[in-house]
């Protein structure tokens, strides 16, 4: 019996969308976490639906929350926005020395989780954020792009996906509308206006247009890669970017903010089971380098990778219980610290999933 099949470990949020998957395929797994969260009554339900242990607590006070992971190994942290939830979870993952992991895709969030390497190394503990499909398949398909071409100066990543978003995630959006985009240029993260940059995508199928977004690779590709340019497009309708302006206004107006967030929790639900089953994404990846051939011509040289994947939400579930698991049961890469997935579990980390291939 393996380490990850005994040891205590916790999934916090596990009632919400996403974490309901990720409980379930734990248990699928043969691995038994302890589910989480504030919600008395939608954890002692899942709990007693699953077989699992439930633990109640809520992340507002540092004792409360160290308390609530006392005991535990790891932490597979699935309660966003991020933004609010990640860094007191982090904080008491430091204290008790407790493993964390978690399933963000906010630069903001990963850049700060970052910045506790050195803590996280003293305490000796791993911690790998974004261990869902923001970032697996785009933090694979980087670093496989960048072995590919050494010195490569600049990568460009890009997905398209099918499958409307859970609430959780409308809700993350919904914090972010009002915000720019961003882009890595000579290793530093830059805004810009959303919209703004857009390059057609050579997926294998087909050509897609695509649009330039503030998505985690633009943190965390750098770290993977060290490639000091990088810029992360999604393919989506112009309605959709259309709509994001007119929310982003509305969501200035604090009269108008509830009503807004009313909505979006009336009339999303996230994909049903039909849709997870058989959607599926695209994954693309370009490293680039500027220079002189052996020949004695120049040109660019470039490296392409492109995978695909499940449903987005099938991967976020099937990525994040097995880098648990690696954890769990000391198949990491890497010394304790902050690291990227790719890092942490290896380039090839995706391409161990069910349902993943390369198809370039």
């Amino acid at each position: 019996m393996t380490t990850a099949a005994i040891a205590p470990w916790i999934l916090y949020g596990a009632y919400g969308f996403t974490g309901r998957l990720m409980a379930r395929e734990a248990v699928t797994r043969g691995l038994s976490p302890i589910l989480a969260g504030r919600d008395e009554g939608k954890v002692e339900e899942l709990a007693g639906e699953l077989g699992l242990a439930a633990r109640v607590f809520g992340l507002d006070d540092p004792d409360e929350l160290r308390r609530g992971i006392r005991g535990a190994a790891l932490v597979l942290h699935a309660a966003g926005p991020f933004s609010r939830t990640g860094q007191p979870m982090a904080a008491a993952c430091l204290a008790e020395g407790v493993h964390y992991l978690d399933i963000t895709g906010e630069i903001d969030v990963l850049e700060g989780i970052h910045e506790l390497d050195t803590r996280a190394r003293a305490a000796g503990i791993h911690m790998v954020p974004a261990v869902g499909f923001d970032v697996v398949p785009t933090d694979c398909a980087a670093a496989l792009a960048a072995e590919a071409l050494s010195g490569a100066t600049a990568l460009d990543l890009a997905f398209v996906s099918s499958g409307g978003p859970s609430r959780g995630t409308a809700r993350t959006a919904l914090e972010r509308m009002d915000q720019d985009s961003a882009v890595r240029r000579n290793g530093k993260i830059v805004s810009i206006p959303l919209g703004s940059v857009r390059r057609t995508i050579p997926f294998s199928d087909r050509p897609r247009e695509g649009v330039a977004i503030p998505w985690g690779d633009v943190s965390t590709a750098w770290r993977s890669t060290w490639i000091p340019d990088i810029r992360v497009f999604a393919v989506l309708p112009p309605r959709v970017l259309r709509i994001g302006r007119v929310l982003g206004l509305l969501l200035e107006l604090p009269l108008l903010r509830g009503l807004v967030r009313a909505a979006v929790d009336a009339l999303v639900s996230g994909p049903d089971d039909e849709e997870l089953a058989q959607g599926s994404a695209r994954i693309w990846a370009e490293a680039r380098r500027e220079g002189e051939a052996d020949d004695g011509s120049t040109g660019t040289a470039r490296a392409q990778v492109e995978l695909v994947t499940p449903n987005g939400y099938t991967l976020t579930a099937r990525a994040s219980v097995e880098a648990a698991r690696r954890i769990l049961d000391g198949q990491v890469r890497t010394e304790p610290g902050v690291h990227t997935p790719s890092r942490a579990f290896g380039a090839d980390f995706v391409l161990g999933l069910d349902g993943v291939k390369r198809v370039v």
